[in-house]
């Protein structure tokens, strides 16, 4: 296996780990919600005026996807709709209270894994914090031209 083979697997396996061992915290702490609704909370937690097509944009998921994920955390009392007054076509969603309390859950759990790695980083130094985040934008934007190549808008579908 070559060093781009061992990277790429490397980065699948600790990508899987993370997700393995904060799953099962997740699931304890979160019940009754799924990673996907979950994600789409934090992220209107996190962005004013959050819609549709910017959730679809993040989470690289279909609008339609998006929009029966938002049903369901409205219905849940997790989400509320809203429209702005000189924009009534634009539909925004924002945290009701029940939806603050998730979000704050959801941050907790953050820190908690933050805390619990904190060891592995603290022994990184700022050199290499900026090498691995060099990779990492590169590749992403790498990712996005070959997205992009394919036609494909998968934002919007």
């Amino acid at each position: 296996m070559n060093k781009e083979e061992q990277v790429t697997m490397g980065i699948r396996d600790v990508f899987n780990k993370m997700v393995w061992l904060n799953k099962i915290k997740m699931e304890d702490s979160l019940k009754g919600y799924k990673s996907s609704e979950v994600h789409c909370i934090e992220y209107i937690g996190r962005n004013v005026d959050s819609n549709v097509a910017k959730l679809a944009e993040s989470f690289y998921m279909t609008t339609g996807a998006i929009s029966k994920i938002n049903k369901k955390l409205i219905e849940k009392g997790i989400i509320e709709s809203y429209q702005k007054p000189d924009n009534k076509k634009e539909i925004y969603f924002r945290l009701t209270e029940q939806g603050k309390a998730i979000y704050k859950i959801h941050e907790e759990l953050h820190k908690e894994f933050q805390e619990r790695d904190k060891a592995v980083f603290e022994q990184v130094t700022e050199e290499q914090f900026d090498n691995m985040l060099n990779f990492v934008e590169k590749y992403s934007r790498h990712l996005d031209s070959e997205i992009k190549k394919l036609g494909v808008d998968n934002k919007s579908e």
